[in-house]
């Protein structure tokens, strides 16, 4: 029995079935992959090409715990698996690996095909509900209340994040009653709030809200210093929101400023608004006599400053700062945004906490619960968008599968 019909336990399925075993997967929703699907609606990130060993860097202190899980399929076997699929995929300027035509789709059809063509059993409309008191897998259903014996259980059930998906973290009572460790489930590659600056307190200003929410801020780079004082740089691009800041540039620091939010009570990240300038090349600009022209003038014409980023510089400075060529230049390559909070779980594209890996054995059983295996984002780990989440999540379906067999066999 497979519980959860996204990537982890699709994948789970497959590694199962290939091997000759039954396999019944069951789902609340009405179809397979929705959030996969979701995913893929702007081109789905498959993996990422970078070599091996730095790409394990990027999930962080689970990184050692999750490298024999990566191994059962590295990325540049995730890309062969597509093309058995008959889905060619290409490498990106930013080195993530897209299907060539950057859909989900066509992808996932194209599984679900094989998973049939394999004797997989999908059940869906079946919503876990917890066990009977003889061990029976209770399902509430369109029928009402079913339950059902396995042999062995794997349960996918996603992390927190996206409910209107499937992803509820409903099950973590249910997990918790048979023993298994389950860290809190929390928000990561989320958006937040910025600290109040406009004169009604409550956020951005009304002015910047109505003339710039939705716009990315691009080219920018992101300093910040995490709580363990390693201090990180990095460029890209980000989106300012009404409430705060959110993107893909954002999504690589959230799990850092996500956490000194939660020691500290806020965290300040440094935009490098001019990240293709020196610091002394600002500076020769800020001091070059302006004249008659005003600043935002200058700025536009010596620096290239327009728009919303010459908004923020008006919104987070005061008149001081704005009219001292050294503080206006240090603000152009290290301007203070400090965030108070993360946007709700719900609007997060992953959850960081979950089943922890010390309840588990080496093949993702439970230690308490023999015979029942865990995989995707369920699990207690986290990482950056960039083809990682996926990568990871689909690892993991195969490796609980092969410690599904070796269970079996013994």
């Amino acid at each position: 029995m497979v519980i959860g019909a996204g990537p982890a336990g699709l994948m789970a399925a497959e590694t199962l079935a290939q091997a000759g075993i039954q396999v019944d997967v069951y789902d609340a929703s009405a179809s397979a992959g929705r959030k996969f699907l979701l995913a893929g609606r702007g081109g789905l990130n498959l993996t990422h090409s970078e070599p091996l060993a730095p790409f394990l860097t990027r999930f962080g202190p689970r990184q050692d715990v999750l490298a024999p899980v990566i191994e059962a399929l590295t990325p540049e076997a995730l890309r062969a698996w597509a093309a058995g699929l008959g889905i060619d995929t290409f490498v990106g300027t930013s080195g993530r690996v897209f299907p060539s035509d950057m859909k989900a789709a066509p992808l996932l059809r194209a599984w679900m095909h094989r998973l049939r063509q394999l004797g997989v059993r999908f059940h869906m409309r079946h919503r876990w509900l917890g066990m009977t008191p003889n061990g029976a897998w209770r399902f509430a259903t369109p029928d009402g209340e079913r339950q059902v014996e396995a042999r062995t259980a794997l349960l996918a059930l996603g992390g927190g994040s996206w409910a209107r998906l499937g992803s509820d973290g409903a099950w973590v009572s249910a997990v918790q009653s048979h023993g298994v460790d389950v860290a809190p489930l929390k928000p990561a590659n989320c958006g937040f709030h910025v600290a109040p600056t406009g004169p009604d307190r409550t956020g951005w200003s009304a002015l910047l809200k109505e003339r710039h929410a939705g716009q990315p801020v691009k080219p920018v780079a992101i300093t910040f210093t995490d709580l363990q004082g390693h201090t990180r740089h990095q460029q890209g691009e980000f989106v300012v929101t009404e409430h705060g800041v959110e993107g893909s540039l954002i999504y690589a620091f959230s799990a850092a400023i996500r956490d000194t939010i939660d020691a500290q009570g806020q965290a300040t990240i440094l935009l490098d608004l001019l990240p293709a300038y020196s610091p002394d090349q600002v500076l020769t600009e800020t001091r070059r006599p302006r004249g008659t022209r005003s600043l935002s003038t200058h700025l536009k014409s010596r620096l290239g400053i327009q728009g919303l980023k010459m908004t923020l510089l008006y919104e987070l400075l005061d008149t001081t700062q704005l009219n001292d060529p050294v503080q206006l230049a240090q603000a152009l390559k290290a301007l203070p945004v400090t965030l108070t909070a993360t946007r709700p779980i719900d609007e997060a594209i992953s959850t960081a906490g979950g089943v922890c890996f010390e309840s588990l054995d080496a093949q993702l059983m439970a230690r308490q619960w023999p015979g029942v295996f865990f995989a995707g984002e369920m699990l207690d780990w986290e990482a950056p968008t960039g083809g990682y989440l996926l990568t990871a999540s689909m690892a993991s379906g195969k490796h609980a599968a092969q410690g599904i067999l070796s269970h079996i066999a013994s």
